[in-house]
């Protein structure tokens, strides 16, 4: 673990001048646990201090300072810890038993700001210790002795007494009145193991509470790395990058073949070694299955992973091997929902039964999600696993929870609320490629699509302009770049291979790429050759490439062309950019043809006239002068007399999109143009 470091702390406090300098070294220590990942993964954990604070009156409170949900420790900040009065929540201990939704209303009713987040679900916990500072964490080596079957006896081995220990409860009140209890009997200790979830520390400060986490988990740490490995000698081969992908596309279109998923998901990989060499030891499977390190998560792993074991090298037995693989598992957590569901307080919902880990040995983790931030989190949560439960087995046996109080937390409405749950927005889940997307209409594409919930892969020639684009969309790991020329044959492999590796598939392309050649036809046909190979060929290789993916996947596709209004309304001197687009309409009908049986639509897009960088200002005033126009008129020289966006392009791209039983068809946004108009 990293060392405290008093002058950041200070500098923390410095930085939130108008807040309780014990608040802001809260703040410190919090950002420094949150950023460690061996004690902490995507809000999980949670820390608190015990302060003074004035309500509207001016009136002085104690009150409990505690992580608010929702709020990562890495990035928390004085607003993440809603303020609790404090003596309220200390008379809760004298109550027998209070429920769930109760407890929630105490401690809203007892925020001194109504519209601070909710306070953690172990904020009372935090409030029956009577320590200032109080850390918790999941700290990997602390998980590995927690989660033995003889786990009190090793952790009072090792601490000797510095360290209390609480059986397994459920979160909440019952949990928060245990702990306190066995603080009691020993006001001294430094902290409490909580088994098969997690550790609590104590301190007079914010830096006593640190390092009293630091030196146990340093502790649980020594112990493990002195313990013999577990590994057999050697390990599987690794996969070639393109046979991953192939699995990739056929895992992800198995699972979003599921009829009752709410919207798609995305599949990312990640290589393990760990993985790798588990699986050379004998009943590895059973091994891998035993459940989670913690139950906090559940919600984002299941219970268990699922195992794909492919029968041969012969990748036509595949589809069968991932159907196989998809409906064992399915079928066993419908019984384990069934079995503890028929058990439970209250009726249960059961939620989709599908696996959010696949470990593949050789190829690594693949992790689903609705969407990649998702995703990324269950293989984080994973990867932490597999490590913990390495460092189990080295000094005994893993020895997770039952499956009883594995479903408790998994189907626990508070843990659930974690997830916020929304209405699927109409591509939720989907993958879009777009090329050309630094330019004007393709950013404005981008920026429709991504309104509409899809993960994008964007590219272009020039990586500055790229990498701005994907920066002002600000979506994480919903939007990737990659430069590519796409008048390269290679080019369109290099686009589609980085929306499998980022996403596992795709389901949209988006041919955008062109520009404008201009010239006498009878005079330039080296140019007319250049220009072909970026308005026609560019969009063939992109096209046929993206077909074959999408039968792997087989969950049908959509192909999406910028054409233009010149396919049908070529202009004087315009046949080196007319030509091609012309062909690019008729790409388009072949391919609605000769792919619709695989489920495969294909349309395109004649716009006319749009402000991008498509025509430089030298073309624009001759072709306004012409016309005997000024620029702003030349724009507006259409039916309706209203300039055609950007914007307007890219909304036409999305309805074409959404058109779901529409194919072959040639859509105009251009203002009315009736000599361009397709029929």
């Amino acid at each position: 673990m990293k060392p405290w470091d008093e002058n950041a702390a200070q500098r923390t406090v410095e930085a939130y001048p108008n807040h309780d300098p014990e608040l802001a070294r809260r703040v410190y220590s919090s950002q420094l646990l949150g950023g460690q990942p061996e004690l902490v993964l995507h809000g999980g954990g949670n820390t608190s201090v015990k302060l003074k604070a004035d309500d509207i009156f001016a009136d002085t409170h104690d009150v409990l300072a505690v992580k608010g949900s929702g709020w990562d420790l890495a990035r928390i900040e004085p607003a993440g810890f809603p303020h609790v009065r404090l003596h309220p929540l200390l008379k809760l201990r004298e109550l027998a038993q209070l429920s769930d939704e109760e407890m929630v209303n105490q401690l809203r009713t007892q925020l001194l700001d109504v519209h601070a987040p909710n306070p953690s679900v172990e904020a009372l916990l935090h409030a029956f210790i009577p320590a200032k500072f109080i850390d918790h964490t999941h700290a990997d080596a602390i998980l590995a002795l927690a989660n033995q079957a003889d786990g009190a006896q090793r952790i009072n081995d090792l601490y000797q007494g510095e360290l209390g220990v609480v059986p397994y409860i459920m979160p909440g009140f019952a949990l928060s009145k245990a702990a306190a209890d066995i603080f009691d009997t020993d006001p001294q200790v430094k902290g409490l193991v909580l088994l098969n979830h997690g550790i609590f520390t104590f301190g007079a400060s914010a830096r006593v509470a640190y390092e009293n986490m630091r030196d146990a988990v340093s502790k649980a740490r020594l112990l493990l790395d002195k313990a013999a490995t577990i590994f057999a000698v050697g390990a599987p081969e690794t996969w070639p990058e393109d046979r991953a992908r192939q699995l990739l596309t056929r895992v992800r279109g198995q699972i979003n073949l599921y009829p009752k998923l709410p919207s798609p998901m995305v599949v990312i990989r990640r290589r393990s070694g760990i993985l790798d060499r588990i699986s050379l030891k004998n009943k590895w499977q059973a091994l891998l299955t035993r459940g989670p390190i913690t139950p906090d998560h559940v919600i984002r792993t299941k219970q268990k992973p699922c195992i794909l074991e492919l029968n041969s090298d012969d990748d036509s037995s595949w589809p069968e091997d991932i159907h196989n693989a998809m409906k064992s598992f399915t079928q066993d957590y419908q019984q384990y929902f069934e079995r503890h569901a028929a058990t439970a307080s209250t009726p249960k919902t059961a939620l989709d039964p599908l696996p959010r880990v696949i470990l593949v040995p050789g190829l690594g983790i693949l992790a689903l999600g609705p969407d990649a931030k998702s995703a990324h989190v269950a293989a984080d949560l994973f990867e932490h696993t597999l490590t913990t439960l390495v460092d189990a087995e080295r000094i005994g046996q893993y020895a997770p929870l039952a499956d009883q109080d594995i479903f408790d937390m998994e189907y626990w409405s508070l843990e659930q609320a974690k997830l916020g749950k929304r209405t699927p927005l109409p591509l939720s889940g989907k993958v879009a490629v777009i090329t050309g997307a630094a330019g004007g209409i393709g950013r404005a594409i981008a920026q429709v699509f991504a309104r509409q919930g899809c993960h994008l892969l964007l590219s272009d020639l020039d990586e500055k302009t790229l990498k701005q684009a994907q920066s002002d969309l600000d979506l994480g790991a919903m939007c990737q770049s990659v430069v590519a020329d796409m008048c390269d044959p290679n080019g369109a492999e290099t686009v589609l291979h980085a929306a499998i590796d980022h996403f596992g598939g795709v389901d949209i392309v988006i041919s955008n790429a062109g520009a404008a050649f201009t010239g006498r036809i009878d005079e330039n046909t080296a140019l007319l050759n250049k220009s072909m190979q970026l308005n026609f060929w560019s969009h063939q290789y992109l096209a046929a490439s993206a077909s074959q993916w999408f039968v792997a996947q087989n969950t049908g596709g959509c192909l999406l062309f910028n054409a233009s209004k010149s396919a049908f309304n070529p202009g004087p001197g315009f046949g080196p950019y007319a030509v091609p687009k012309a062909a690019v309409v008729a790409l388009c009908k072949q391919y609605a043809v000769d792919m619709a049986r695989f489920g495969i639509r294909a349309n395109a897009i004649n716009a006319d006239r749009v402000r991008t960088g498509l025509f430089d200002d030298q073309l624009l005033r001759q072709r306004a002068a012409a016309r005997g126009l000024d620029i702003d008129a030349y724009f507006r020289a259409n039916m309706l007399g209203q300039e055609v966006f950007p914007k307007d392009v890219a909304q036409m791209f999305l309805d074409a999109c959404l058109a779901v039983k529409t194919t072959g068809s040639v859509f105009q946004v251009d203002g009315g143009n009736i000599a361009a108009s397709p029929r």
